[in-house]
């Protein structure tokens, strides 16, 4: 899923991971965890239980920093987060949990919504850019996906797997 309306760009995917729903939430309530599987992110400061300043990888081996609010939190079921204003990124973010169907574990729903920086003129240029990110390797909507399924790899094997560093066969 992604869009680009009212200047903002959003993406979501949904993944069944075969843990339970605490163990999930735990994991990724504790924000300093999200680097871990977030590939963008350098780092993330937690200052109390609802700030975190966030560092993530920029353009030219740079960084952008910013800070985060937690808006929501439901034990178990849904963690929302977002910038705070006048911060160098104006993103949110979400993530549900439920029990996955027929005792399978459970179903974790990643959404991220981003406006362009450029104010109008970012907005109007967000379909282009997130066209030419792609050829790049930075689809926002493939970027969701791997970080999920990085999120799978960590809680069902306790690494996640890569082959950066392997030979080309």
């Amino acid at each position: 899923m992604s869009t680009v309306m009212n200047q903002r760009v959003k993406v979501g995917k949904t993944l069944t991971i075969n843990k339970p729903i605490e163990e999930l939430y735990r994991f990724w309530r504790n924000f300093d965890n999200l680097p871990r599987f977030i590939k963008h992110l350098k780092q993330v400061r937690v200052h109390d239980e609802k700030r975190s300043h966030w560092i993530s990888k920029g353009f030219l081996n740079g960084s952008v920093e910013w800070d985060v609010v937690i808006t929501e939190d439901r034990e178990n079921e849904l963690i929302a987060w977002t910038s705070v204003e006048g911060a160098a990124i104006e993103t949110s973010g979400r993530v549900h949990f439920k029990p996955a169907p027929g005792d399978r574990g459970t179903e974790v729903k990643a959404i991220r919504e981003f406006t362009p920086p450029g104010g109008a003129i970012g907005a109007a240029l967000a379909k282009p850019v997130i066209d030419i990110a792609k050829l790049f390797g930075e689809d926002p909507e493939l970027q969701i996906k791997e970080d999920l399924r990085g999120f799978r790899m960590l809680m069902e094997a306790g690494e996640i797997a890569t082959t950066e560093g392997q030979p080309r066969g």
